[in-house]
């Protein structure tokens, strides 16, 4: 299970672009409930859709995981 700095991410992200949650789906080609499903952590995107959400928003993986911070420094040990 992908932990929860996911979910806060991938929204924080889109509000920060001001892209629903219907835009997001659209740009990721998938439903609303898809998205809605990943921010609210009742579900988990494949490991093709998180290569696209990356490319989206262009983050890297380990930032969208809570693996790294804003500045790219490793935050586990």
């Amino acid at each position: 299970m992908i932990n929860g700095e996911f979910q806060q991410r991938l929204r924080d992200l889109r509000l920060e672009q001001g892209i629903t949650q219907s835009a997001l789906a659209a740009r990721l080609h998938t439903t609303d409930d898809s998205i809605y499903s990943w921010e609210k952590g009742r579900s988990e995107p494949s490991l093709s859709m998180l290569t696209e959400i990356c490319r989206v928003f262009r983050v890297s993986a380990d930032y969208l995981l809570g693996l790294e911070d804003e500045s790219g420094a490793k935050t586990y040990r």
